[in-house]
C-alpha cells in the first residue's frame, strides 16, 4: 500500500463497505476455479476478528479464513482479492493503535508465505515470528520468497479458535 503514514487504516477497518453479502458470478472458467458460483465479500472486521483468535505459536493462512467464511455462510468462495487488502488493512490499523493490537504477523498467504504488503515488510514479520519460535526459510534465485519451516504444524482453522 502507498502512503500508510497519510491513511486512518482504523476507519478503513470499522467501514462494511456495504458487507457482508453475496453475488452471483457467471464466468464458467472462474466457478469451475473455485467450485461454485456463489460469491461472499465478508467485511474488514471479520477479517480482523478472526486474525486475533490466533494464539501465540499458531499460524493461520488469508485462504483458510476465506475457506471459514465461505462454509459460516453458505457460499461456495470467498473473494480472494478483497480478502487480501483486507487482512493488510487489519495489520496498518494494529500498527496505528498505541493498544488492544491484533497479531497480523501470525496470518501467512499460501503455502505458508510471508506477506511483503504487511507494515515493514517482511523483515517485521520475519522477526516477529521467530520470536514466537518460527523457523523462516527463504526461496528463490533472484526473486526471492520467504516461508514459514513447517508451518503446516502450526495451523490453526478459524472454526476451532
Amino acid at each position: 500500500m502507498a502512503n500508510e503514514d497519510k491513511k486512518d487504516f482504523n476507519a478503513m477497518l470499522h467501514d462494511p463497505k456495504d458487507m457482508p453479502k453475496f453475488q452471483t458470478i457467471t464466468d464458467p472458467k472462474s466457478i469451475e476455479k473455485y467450485g461454485g458460483d456463489r460469491m461472499y465479500f465478508a467485511p474488514p472486521l471479520d477479517y480482523d476478528k478472526v486474525m486475533r483468535s490466533v494464539p501465540d505459536g499458531k499460524l493461520l493462512t488469508v485462504g483458510a479464513i476465506r475457506e471459514h467464511f465461505a462454509k459460516e455462510n453458505g457460499a461456495d468462495f470467498t473473494e480472494p482479492i478483497t480478502a487480501g487488502i483486507f487482512v493488510s488493512i487489519a495489520a496498518w490499523a494494529s500498527e496505528q493503535r498505541s493498544e488492544d493490537k491484533t497479531p497480523w504477523w501470525r496470518t501467512l498467504k499460501a503455502g505458508g508465505e510471508l506477506n511483503p504488503k504487511y507494515p515493514g515488510g517482511i523483515e517485521a514479520q520475519k522477526e516477529k515470528l521467530e520470536a514466537e519460535g518460527h523457523t523462516i526459510v527463504k526461496r528463490g534465485r533472484k526473486n526471492f520468497r520467504y516461508y514459514v519451516k513447517d508451518y503446516e504444524k502450526a495451523l490453526a482453522l478459524p472454526e476451532d479458535l
